[in-house]
This record gives C-alpha cells, structure tokens and sequence, in this order.
C-alpha cells in the first residue's frame, strides 16, 4: 500500500512505517550536535548550493523538467529549503531526528528514514541530491543503489572529499553511476544528467 504525500510522490507505507534512526554512532553524533548545527554547518553548505546551482545552469541541465527533489541525508533542511525556494518540491530524508526538528523554515517536507531504506516506489524523484551525506552511510553501496533506484536519471552527489573512505566512495559511486562532471575541492561534488 502506497500513501500519498504530494501531487507528485507516494510512499510505501509498510516501509516508512518500520524506518528507523540509523543505530550507530554517526546518528548519535548528529542528534547530539542538531542544535548548534546551522550555526556549524549553513553558511558552507550555502556556498556549496550555490555552485551547485549555478553548476546545473552551465550544464544546461533543464530545470522546467526538473518538479521533485528528494534530499538524501537533509540534516536541518537547508539544502531542501534552497531548492523549495526556487520553486520545485523537496521531500527530505535524514535518520536524525533531532536535525529534522531544528528546521525553522518549514517549507520543505522532511521525514525520518536512511539512505539505506528510502521509502518511495521506483523512479520517484526527478532529481536526487546528497550533500555531504554520504561519508556517514551505514552502509555506502546499499545507500547508492537505493538513491539510484528512487531517482529517474538526475543526482548531484557529494562528499567530504577528506574523509579515509575518500577512495571508495570515489570509485562506489563511480561503479554504480555514469558521472558526467567531477568537482574536486574540499568537497567531491558529482553530477549525473
């Protein structure tokens, strides 16, 4: 059974029914700092949209096709807000719930569930986007597969470029997707079109 949750999305409702918090330190870690989290976090992660927004208009990628988003580790939101702002529809997953919480805007819908179990049918989103999620997946190449499978043909992935798992997740996400454009810097930034 399906649920629906927007004019565009369903979800299965025995799967976000029996999502859980990640139960492992970096969900912990998370939970713990949500507070102070923006004050941490925002303005890089601004910047960051930033670029990759006007990284989206260079690769002439067409936004008129672009109508839902789902943000894969949303954290406070502030990625799902910067794109329900310029007008597409944001659905947020984050295992924190504490982060999810600290949104103050509320424009974007934000759920509890993990990269690992996303809760949406096939092919649900036009475009996926991970920031700087991915180097605290329980499990890398399940969350990948699960961000491939729920997303049509569009994702802009990144990660913390100075994180031990750099080279695996480098070459993970490379064996799962075709990566048309590589941004290195103190992110890894990866657009598939």
């Amino acid at each position: 059974m399906y649920l629906n949750i927007s004019n565009y999305l369903k979800i299965d409702a025995k799967i976000y029914n029996q999502v859980q918090i990640t139960k492992n330190m970096t969900s912990t870690y998370y939970n713990s700092i949500a507070k102070g989290y923006n004050d941490l976090y925002k303005k890089e992660q601004l910047k960051k949209l930033d670029l990759i927004y006007s990284e989206i208009k260079n690769l002439n990628i067409n936004l008129d096709k672009i109508k839902t988003i789902l943000d894969v580790g949303c954290g406070t939101g502030v990625s799902s807000d910067f794109f329900s702002e310029k007008g597409f529809e944001v659905i947020g997953i984050d295992p924190s719930e504490n982060l999810i919480k600290e949104n103050k805007k509320g424009i974007s819908k934000l759920i509890k569930a993990s990269a690992e179990e996303i809760p949406f049918e096939d092919k649900s989103f036009d475009l996926i986007i991970s920031l700087t999620a991915i180097q605290n997946f329980s499990d890398l190449e399940k969350g990948l597969k699960e961000i491939k499978r729920v997303g049509k043909n569009k994702f802009i992935l990144t990660f913390l470029n100075n994180v031990k798992q750099t080279d695996l997740i480098n070459k993970t996400i490379k064996e799962i997707f075709d990566v048309k454009k590589e941004i290195i810097s103190k992110d890894r930034i990866y657009f598939i079109y």
